[in-house]
Protein backbone atom coordinates (compact mmCIF):
# COMPACT_ATOMS: atom_id res chain seq x y z
CA UNK A 1 0.00 0.00 0.00
CA UNK A 2 1.10 3.59 -1.13
CA UNK A 3 0.66 6.68 1.44
CA UNK A 4 -1.73 7.95 -0.78
CA UNK A 5 -4.00 5.17 0.01
CA UNK A 6 -3.66 5.05 3.31
CA UNK A 7 -4.14 8.76 3.42
CA UNK A 8 -7.60 7.83 1.19
CA UNK A 9 -8.50 5.54 3.92
CA UNK A 10 -7.69 7.87 6.95
CA UNK A 11 -9.51 10.68 5.22
CA UNK A 12 -12.79 8.69 5.52
CA UNK A 13 -12.68 7.77 8.36
CA UNK A 14 -11.94 11.59 9.88
CA UNK A 15 -14.39 13.03 7.89
CA UNK A 16 -17.41 10.51 8.14
CA UNK A 17 -16.59 10.86 12.43
CA UNK A 18 -15.60 14.08 12.78
CA UNK A 19 -12.45 12.93 14.41
CA UNK A 20 -10.51 16.19 13.66
CA UNK A 21 -11.36 19.72 13.96
CA UNK A 22 -9.33 23.43 13.97
CA UNK A 23 -6.99 23.78 16.68
CA UNK A 24 -6.72 20.14 17.69
CA UNK A 25 -3.78 19.05 19.63
CA UNK A 26 -3.27 15.19 18.95
CA UNK A 27 -1.54 12.84 20.67
CA UNK A 28 -0.59 9.79 18.65
CA UNK A 29 -0.46 6.60 21.06
CA UNK A 30 2.99 4.95 19.89
CA UNK A 31 3.68 1.13 21.03
CA UNK A 32 6.21 0.38 18.08
CA UNK A 33 4.31 -1.68 16.06
CA UNK A 34 3.28 -1.54 12.35
CA UNK A 35 -0.38 0.01 13.21
CA UNK A 36 1.17 2.73 15.41
CA UNK A 37 4.36 3.69 13.76
CA UNK A 38 1.59 3.64 10.14
CA UNK A 39 -0.93 6.09 12.02
CA UNK A 40 2.19 8.28 12.72
CA UNK A 41 2.64 8.40 8.70
CA UNK A 42 -1.05 8.90 8.11
CA UNK A 43 -1.60 11.80 10.38
CA UNK A 44 1.69 13.76 9.38
CA UNK A 45 0.23 13.47 5.80
CA UNK A 46 -3.03 14.54 6.86
CA UNK A 47 -1.88 17.30 8.09
CA UNK A 48 -0.10 18.41 5.67
CA UNK A 49 -3.27 19.42 3.56
CA UNK A 50 -6.61 19.03 5.67
CA UNK A 51 -8.62 22.10 5.50
CA UNK A 52 -8.54 21.98 9.16
CA UNK A 53 -5.23 22.79 10.93
CA UNK A 54 -4.32 20.50 14.15
CA UNK A 55 -1.15 19.78 15.98
CA UNK A 56 0.87 16.12 16.58
CA UNK A 57 2.14 15.01 19.40
CA UNK A 58 3.61 11.34 19.86
CA UNK A 59 4.16 9.34 22.96
CA UNK A 60 5.09 6.13 23.83
CA UNK A 61 4.40 4.19 27.34
CA UNK A 62 7.02 1.94 28.07
CA UNK A 63 6.11 -1.17 30.17
CA UNK A 64 9.98 -1.27 31.66
CA UNK A 65 11.42 -4.02 29.45
CA UNK A 66 15.39 -3.25 29.76
CA UNK A 67 15.32 -4.97 25.73
CA UNK A 68 12.75 -1.95 24.15
CA UNK A 69 14.88 -0.26 22.45
CA UNK A 70 13.42 2.93 20.91
CA UNK A 71 15.74 4.40 18.92
CA UNK A 72 14.53 4.11 15.77
CA UNK A 73 11.05 4.96 16.23
CA UNK A 74 12.33 8.54 18.13
CA UNK A 75 14.41 8.79 14.44
CA UNK A 76 11.22 7.93 12.31
CA UNK A 77 9.40 11.15 14.85
CA UNK A 78 12.14 13.09 14.05
CA UNK A 79 12.10 12.67 10.17
CA UNK A 80 8.66 13.32 10.17
CA UNK A 81 9.04 16.63 12.80
CA UNK A 82 6.50 15.08 15.31
CA UNK A 83 7.86 15.77 19.20
CA UNK A 84 8.56 12.09 20.78
CA UNK A 85 7.90 11.33 24.22
CA UNK A 86 8.53 8.12 26.19
CA UNK A 87 6.75 7.56 29.37
CA UNK A 88 8.85 5.07 31.09
CA UNK A 89 7.15 3.26 33.52
CA UNK A 90 7.59 -0.14 36.06
CA UNK A 91 4.05 -1.60 34.84
CA UNK A 92 5.74 -4.60 33.56
CA UNK A 93 7.66 -5.45 37.25
CA UNK A 94 4.32 -4.74 39.04
CA UNK A 95 2.11 -7.35 36.85
CA UNK A 96 5.15 -9.59 36.19
CA UNK A 97 7.33 -9.70 39.71
CA UNK A 98 4.79 -8.61 42.23
CA UNK A 99 1.37 -9.22 41.50
CA UNK A 100 2.65 -12.04 39.63
CA UNK A 101 -0.63 -11.88 36.87
CA UNK A 102 -1.97 -15.00 35.39
CA UNK A 103 -3.82 -13.04 32.96
CA UNK A 104 -1.57 -9.76 32.91
CA UNK A 105 -3.74 -7.88 29.47
CA UNK A 106 -6.38 -6.38 31.41
CA UNK A 107 -4.87 -4.92 33.87
CA UNK A 108 -1.87 -3.84 31.42
CA UNK A 109 -4.02 -2.33 28.93
CA UNK A 110 -5.78 -0.57 32.18
CA UNK A 111 -2.71 1.15 33.72
CA UNK A 112 -0.92 1.73 29.79
CA UNK A 113 -4.11 3.87 28.78
CA UNK A 114 -4.00 5.71 31.94
CA UNK A 115 -0.39 6.86 31.49
CA UNK A 116 -0.87 7.88 28.15
CA UNK A 117 -4.10 9.67 28.72
CA UNK A 118 -1.77 11.12 32.13
CA UNK A 119 1.56 12.27 29.42
CA UNK A 120 -1.15 13.56 26.58
CA UNK A 121 -3.27 15.86 29.21
CA UNK A 122 0.51 17.10 30.56
CA UNK A 123 1.15 18.17 26.58
CA UNK A 124 -2.37 20.21 26.24
CA UNK A 125 -3.74 17.48 24.09
CA UNK A 126 -7.49 17.24 23.70
CA UNK A 127 -7.47 14.15 21.63
CA UNK A 128 -5.81 10.57 21.40
CA UNK A 129 -5.45 9.20 18.08
CA UNK A 130 -5.19 5.32 18.35
CA UNK A 131 -3.95 3.06 15.74
CA UNK A 132 -7.08 -0.10 15.90
CA UNK A 133 -7.27 -0.89 12.20
CA UNK A 134 -10.66 -3.21 10.95
CA UNK A 135 -9.68 -6.29 12.09
CA UNK A 136 -9.27 -5.11 15.61
CA UNK A 137 -12.71 -4.13 15.38
CA UNK A 138 -13.99 -7.04 14.79
CA UNK A 139 -11.96 -8.94 16.58
CA UNK A 140 -13.41 -6.76 19.82
CA UNK A 141 -16.47 -7.54 19.10
CA UNK A 142 -16.42 -11.34 18.69
CA UNK A 143 -13.69 -11.04 21.89
CA UNK A 144 -17.31 -9.30 23.48
CA UNK A 145 -19.42 -11.98 21.80
CA UNK A 146 -17.54 -14.92 22.75
CA UNK A 147 -16.46 -14.08 26.21
CA UNK A 148 -19.29 -11.26 27.84
CA UNK A 149 -22.06 -12.50 25.95
CA UNK A 150 -22.84 -8.77 24.43
CA UNK A 151 -22.66 -7.64 20.85
CA UNK A 152 -19.87 -4.69 21.68
CA UNK A 153 -16.61 -3.22 19.91
CA UNK A 154 -15.11 0.29 20.78
CA UNK A 155 -16.43 3.48 18.71
CA UNK A 156 -14.66 5.45 16.21
CA UNK A 157 -14.95 8.76 18.86
CA UNK A 158 -14.89 8.07 22.49
CA UNK A 159 -15.57 10.93 25.08
CA UNK A 160 -13.23 10.06 28.10
CA UNK A 161 -14.80 12.08 30.84
CA UNK A 162 -12.29 11.82 34.01
CA UNK A 163 -9.99 13.19 31.90
CA UNK A 164 -12.19 15.21 29.24
CA UNK A 165 -9.89 13.88 26.59
CA UNK A 166 -11.34 12.39 22.86
CA UNK A 167 -10.10 9.16 21.90
CA UNK A 168 -10.21 8.70 17.83
CA UNK A 169 -9.30 5.77 15.44
CA UNK A 170 -8.05 6.90 12.09
CA UNK A 171 -7.12 3.79 10.44
CA UNK A 172 -10.46 1.74 11.15
CA UNK A 173 -11.28 1.02 7.43
CA UNK A 174 -7.76 -0.05 6.79
CA UNK A 175 -7.36 -3.85 6.47
CA UNK A 176 -4.55 -5.35 8.60
CA UNK A 177 -3.15 -6.79 5.45
CA UNK A 178 -2.66 -3.12 3.67
CA UNK A 179 -0.88 -2.16 6.76
CA UNK A 180 1.79 -4.80 6.52
CA UNK A 181 2.01 -3.86 2.67
CA UNK A 182 2.76 -0.31 3.86
CA UNK A 183 5.39 -1.56 6.73
CA UNK A 184 7.11 -3.13 4.09
CA UNK A 185 7.19 -1.16 1.40
CA UNK A 186 7.81 1.92 3.57
CA UNK A 187 10.35 -0.07 6.15
CA UNK A 188 8.50 0.75 9.34
CA UNK A 189 10.90 0.26 12.21
CA UNK A 190 8.64 -2.41 13.73
CA UNK A 191 9.81 -2.78 17.51
CA UNK A 192 9.26 -6.33 18.67
CA UNK A 193 7.23 -6.42 22.12
CA UNK A 194 9.24 -8.07 24.84
CA UNK A 195 5.94 -8.68 26.86
CA UNK A 196 5.75 -12.47 27.81
CA UNK A 197 2.55 -12.41 27.51
CA UNK A 198 2.58 -11.51 23.25
CA UNK A 199 1.12 -14.22 21.26
CA UNK A 200 -0.49 -15.53 23.79
CA UNK A 201 -3.61 -13.82 24.35
CA UNK A 202 -7.20 -14.20 23.64
CA UNK A 203 -6.90 -11.25 21.13
CA UNK A 204 -4.42 -13.75 19.17
CA UNK A 205 -6.71 -16.49 19.44
CA UNK A 206 -9.69 -14.29 18.43
CA UNK A 207 -7.41 -13.34 15.17
CA UNK A 208 -6.54 -16.80 14.58
CA UNK A 209 -10.13 -18.03 14.85
CA UNK A 210 -11.05 -15.04 12.60
CA UNK A 211 -8.32 -15.93 9.96
CA UNK A 212 -9.37 -19.84 9.54
CA UNK A 213 -13.15 -18.52 9.40
CA UNK A 214 -12.18 -15.98 6.81
CA UNK A 215 -10.27 -18.62 4.66
CA UNK A 216 -13.60 -21.10 4.64
CA UNK A 217 -16.02 -17.94 3.86
CA UNK A 218 -14.16 -15.70 1.88
CA UNK A 219 -15.61 -11.89 2.65
CA UNK A 220 -16.41 -12.96 6.52
CA UNK A 221 -14.94 -10.22 8.19
CA UNK A 222 -16.42 -7.31 6.08
CA UNK A 223 -19.73 -8.44 6.55
CA UNK A 224 -19.07 -8.86 10.35
CA UNK A 225 -17.30 -4.93 10.08
CA UNK A 226 -20.91 -4.00 8.10
CA UNK A 227 -23.06 -5.59 11.16
CA UNK A 228 -20.80 -3.61 13.97
CA UNK A 229 -21.69 -0.55 11.63
CA UNK A 230 -25.15 -1.05 11.15
CA UNK A 231 -25.68 -1.79 14.77
CA UNK A 232 -27.13 0.37 17.65
CA UNK A 233 -23.54 0.50 19.37
CA UNK A 234 -23.25 3.45 20.89
CA UNK A 235 -21.04 5.98 18.61
CA UNK A 236 -21.24 4.11 15.71
CA UNK A 237 -23.40 6.76 13.80
CA UNK A 238 -22.11 8.17 10.91
CA UNK A 239 -22.26 11.76 10.17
Amino acid sequence: MKLQKLLSYTRKAVDNYNMINDGDKIAIGVSGGKDSLALLYALKGLQRFYPKKFELEAITVSLGFDDFNLNEVRKLCNELEINYTVVNTDIADIIFNERKEKNPCSLCAKMRKGALNEMAEKLNCNKIALGHHKEDIVETMMLSLFFEGRFYSFSPVTYLDRMKLYSIRPLMYVPEKEIIGFKNKYNLPVVKSPCPADGNTKREYMKNLLSTLEKENPGLIQRLYRAIEGSNINGWDCN
